[in-house]
């Protein structure tokens, strides 16, 4: 009779344990402690400050209303605490992703939206599919290629806002050129602001890397170092309300001299369906299938298409995210599952567009902050959702006076330290070839940036198609032709390497043997079994060998389970050397 109750127990164990691979929240859960609890609410209560100014102005880069930003900024914290796998990332809305997104709808609310929604389906559906191995053939080069031109881009974008232009365009050459040209009609009270408040946050930035340690200062550390270390960390929130205060005192004593925000939203976005069909502004219903298909230029000329950009900002947010979640996983000694941070990023997706959220991904600085402030479980992301709720709720009314100089500030000073120039020099110094890509993505990236990226990956993939079908191959003449192919042996190579046995052996006068050092060939494909067939029988035409040597044991069986005529092998260079010596004595 206890054998059912056996299996029982042990179906439930296994049901428990699936349940746990889905949501890690039941692996950390239950052993919960009180101090974890006061670090979370530490961590969350920080980034949660830092996230609601940046939220502010990287809707600005989306060309989306102000309040847009804070609505992708919540969610993130909720769904990653049940389905993500590592305690510090924090989901939110980045440079990135912002300039994507504006790239791809150009500053349309309705479409953002949709987009958060197609995004996060694609980017399950990865999860599901088990397809994280897709992002690795996104190359280093092209994405360093594609945050450098993104960062230029971005900050370069934010000039006219601290000059207090209007009208310029948001094509990058066309931006470039108005820029300067309409630098007389410069407001003197946005340059002011603005270039103070670079000022201030560039000073903090140096003031906490004089502190040595970028963790938060223990009990023991002085008051002094613990304020600036305070103050340096919450540097946006502080930029932000000096700026907008002194725009409310010039604006209640009649002297409008700041460009600020403006009206905004007030109140949480109400939880529905993201939109599905649009109508433009004389009355023209467009379907979903016209929105996905039809280029959204009809209606905005900087905007591309959401094909083209679902081509681009899914694999984009999965690969920031994931880059983020290794690297901090691997400085604080723990591991991720990156299928599992596919389905986090993709629910967050999902469930934001409920909540007129555009696509986020996790965040390098916000993560960073969470991190030194001592996180310990994903938890804390909840804080932050709270503390950019309760915004969304209250603080709505008082966005009016943000200046938007003092939000570019926060942005330059945000993508600055993506422009990696010394990357450069490390690519010419390791490998020059690699430098193609890089360039390439760049200069593409300020045509249109997911332009930049396909043609990156192109690029790269071309590079490696070229390496797969030319693989490197070392002939020496130790008394016998030995040919040893330095990688791997798939059909594009079998041309290649017929061409050189037929130049270095078959076409010689007088016809020689050779030897073939497969120890590096883990694997053949019936092309390549194909090809050696018929170069054994043009060696046996011309009453000479080829010999295999040093055969891997996959590999070999598949040799013998052909049937090739007059097929040798040895398992050493020397000993097939010794073979043909042999058989030119007994000739």
């Amino acid at each position: 009779m206890e054998r059912p109750l056996l299996g029982r127990g042990s179906a439930l164990c296994c049901s428990y344990s699936y349940l746990k691979a889905w949501l890690p929240l039941l692996s950390w859960a239950p052993r919960y402690r009180l101090k974890w609890l006061q670090m979370d609410l530490l961590a969350g209560l920080t980034v949660g400050l830092t996230t609601v100014p940046q939220a502010l102005a990287y809707a600005e880069v989306a060309g989306l209303p102000v309040q847009y930003g804070l609505y992708s900024a919540f969610m993130g914290g909720f769904v990653y605490t049940l389905l993500g796998t590592s305690k510090d990332v924090t989901l939110g809305p980045t440079a990135i992703m912002s300039l994507l997104c504006f790239s791809v709808v150009g500053g349309q609310p309705h479409r953002a939206v949709l987009l958060s929604l197609l995004c996060g389906l694609i980017q399950a559906g990865m999860a599901l599919l088990r397809l994280g191995f897709l992002l690795d053939f996104i190359s280093y080069p092209v994405i360093k290629g594609f945050t450098c031109a993104a960062a230029v881009t971005i900050g370069f974008g934010q000039v006219k806002n601290i000059l207090g232009l209007d009208g310029i365009p948001h094509d990058f050459v066309l931006e470039v050129y108005y820029t300067f040209y309409k630098i007389p009609e410069a407001r003197i009270g946005d340059v002011v602001l603005g270039l103070l408040s670079l000022s201030v946050l560039v000073m903090l930035v140096f003031m906490k890397k004089g502190l040595g340690s970028d963790d938060a200062p223990s009990c023991s550390t002085t008051i002094a170092r613990r304020l600036v270390w305070t103050a340096a960390t919450m540097r946006n929130v502080l930029v932000v309300v000096a700026a907008s205060c002194v725009a409310f005192s010039w604006n209640a004593f009649g002297h409008p001299v700041f460009t600020v925000t403006g009206e905004t939203s007030k109140g949480l976005p109400p939880f529905k369906p993201p939109p599905t069909s649009d109508t433009t502004a004389n009355g023209t219903v467009v379907t979903f299938g016209e929105i996905v298909e039809v280029r959204s230029r009809e209606r905005r000329p900087d905007s591309g298409t959401l094909v083209g950009g679902l081509a681009a900002i899914p694999f984009m947010g999965l690969l920031e995210s994931i880059a983020i979640a290794k690297a901090f996983a691997s400085q604080n000694d723990y591991r991720i599952d990156t299928n599992q941070e596919l389905l986090a990023i993709g629910v967050t997706n999902i469930m934001g567009s409920f909540v007129s959220a555009y696509p986020v991904t996790g965040s390098f600085g916000r993560t960073a902050v969470n991190s030194q402030t001592g996180v310990c479980t994903p938890a804390g992301g909840i804080v932050t959702s709270v503390i950019v709720l309760l915004s969304l709720a209250f603080l709505m009314p008082a966005f009016y006076y943000i200046p938007k100089a003092a939000l570019a500030a926060v942005i330059i000073c945000a993508v600055a330290p993506m422009v990696d120039y010394q990357v450069v020099a490390k690519m010419w110094r390791i490998r020059k070839l690699d430098l193609v890509p890089f360039v390439v993505t760049f200069l593409m990236s300020f045509w249109e940036v997911q332009y930049g990226i396909v043609g990156g990956v192109a690029v790269s993939g071309v590079l490696l198609l070229y390496h797969t079908a030319r693989p490197q191959i070392k002939v020496s003449d130790p008394g016998m032709l030995v040919m040893e192919l330095g990688s791997g042996l798939s059909f594009p190579a079998t041309e290649y390497l017929s061409h050189l046995i037929h130049t270095q052996a078959l076409q010689a006068s007088p016809p020689r043997s050779m030897v073939l050092d497969c120890h590096h060939v883990s694997v053949i494909d019936y092309t390549v079994v194909s090809e050696l067939r018929d170069l054994l029988r043009q060696f046996k035409l011309r009453e000479v060998q080829l010999v295999f040597s040093r055969l891997q044991p996959q590999v070999l069986e598949v040799l013998l389970a052909a049937d090739l005529q007059d097929f040798r092998h040895t398992d050493s260079v020397e000993a097939a050397i010794q073979m043909e010596t042999e058989s030119l004595l007994d000739e």
